[in-house]
């Protein structure tokens, strides 16, 4: 199974998939609402194009540096942070002394190309100035939906903030085409959240949020506090971008808020030029438009295992490991594998037996069978003499666990 198809088992296995919140979906709200400041929560910020540029036709420095001031201040309070980042066109634009070129694919890729360069160094020059390491990562759609390339882009991610470093993305779109392009750096936020099981995306942009009307037009436009519910009159609410200089607007801003609620991330969309923004809205200030979740991370992922696809073969494992795993709620390590049943990879789901047979949990798997089989009963410090790589102690995290009572 791809990864596409497994964001849609994701989304449509949830009884809170529908747009309309049933009573559990307002639990899970009111949860979400009474979080203290004081907790430490993942945050995707995603900065749009008209934001690093103020509308201009160069990326604006001064309101970059004040940006990474607020990601700077974040890590301080102990958030985990994530920049997904618009601008690479824009920047190689600026760096040619703004050519007049075709407008076609080929040429907008040669502007990326020239471009990213430019954009990473810009922010690895600020982020430096708060003694921040950045790390770059460039995905295109195909990254995701490839079930390997998805787990790899995550340990990756995961390897980057669990060390302090504040992952910059983009788009690949040097060597993107149409048929791997996820189309705009919403909706890739939305995913990247996914990557990352985040509390918070941000989608800091030149509008401060969705209106009942296009303010451009009708003064007597209002702001859209909240939403609890996405149908087709707040899709045609939703209209296509200000500056022209980025590929996102309104619409595919929804479309992301739409996303990334039903894997249980609050999104907010609000002005980038906002003094404080990020901060006021990680505090949990009310600004913007807010998109309420549907459920918690962890319920929608356990959820899907639970109702997902069927188990791609059975984990037996020894008393000890039973009893840590129902007991104690706690990952499953090789050293407690007594033998392993079917053919699977890694990522897929499979059942966790005691000796007997007996169902106790479903879970997904870091590691496939057969490596899950040469690895069976040895401790950790083995995996890299045995296997040749290791993709971390566990079989089984404990997040991805779901005890069967």
């Amino acid at each position: 199974m791809d990864k596409r198809r497994v964001l849609f088992l994701l989304f449509s296995t949830s009884p809170m998939s529908g747009d309309h919140i049933n009573n559990e979906g307002r639990d899970n709200t009111a949860l979400t609402e009474n979080k203290t400041h004081a907790e430490k929560q993942t945050v995707v910020i995603k900065l749009g194009t008209s934001v690093l540029t103020g509308g201009s036709l160069k990326l604006d420095r001064a309101h970059m540096v004040e940006l990474v001031r607020q990601c700077a201040m974040l890590k301080k309070e102990g958030h985990k942070v994530i920049v997904v980042t618009s601008g690479a066109i824009a920047a190689g634009r600026e760096h040619l002394d703004y050519p007049q070129l075709p407008n076609s694919v080929s040429y907008k890729q040669m502007l990326a190309s020239v471009g990213q360069s430019r954009l990473i160094q810009t922010w690895e020059s600020l982020f430096e100035l708060y003694g921040i390491h950045i790390g770059q990562m460039l995905l295109t759609r195909a990254d995701l939906d490839d079930r390997e390339r998805f787990l790899n882009a995550r340990d990756m991610l995961r390897a980057l903030l669990d060390h302090g470093i504040v992952p910059v993305v983009n788009e690949n779109d040097a060597v993107a085409t149409a048929e791997i392009k996820v189309g705009d750096n919403d909706n890739l936020s939305a995913l990247v959240g996914i990557l990352a099981e985040a509390d918070k995306l941000l989608l800091l942009t030149d509008q401060p949020g969705l209106f009942t009307a296009d303010p451009r037009t009708n003064p007597e436009a209002e702001l859209i506090r909240e939403v609890r519910t996405i149908d087709e009159t707040l899709r045609k609410l939703a209209g296509d971008s200000v500056s022209g200089l980025g590929t996102g607007g309104m619409a595919t801003k929804l479309q992301a808020a739409d996303v990334a609620r039903r894997a249980g991330i609050e999104v907010t969309i609000a002005a980038g030029r906002r003094p404080d923004v990020a901060l006021d809205l990680v505090a949990g200030k009310t600004i913007g438009t807010r998109f309420l979740p549907l459920a918690s991370p962890l319920e929608s992922r356990k959820r899907w295992i639970l109702a997902g696809p069927p188990p791609g073969g059975t984990i037996y494992i020894d008393a000890g490991a039973a009893s840590a795993v129902m007991e104690r709620h706690s990952s499953l390590l090789p050293k407690g594998i007594a033998r392993v049943d079917g053919n699977f990879d890694r990522g897929a789901v499979a059942r966790v037996c005691d000796q007997e047979g007996k169902l106790l949990a479903r879970g997904i798997c870091r590691y496939a069978s057969k490596d899950l089989a040469k690895i069976a009963g040895k401790h950790s410090q083995d995996f890299l003499e045995v296997l040749g790589f290791e993709y971390g102690s566990v079989a089984i995290h404990r997040d991805d666990l779901v005890v069967i009572d």
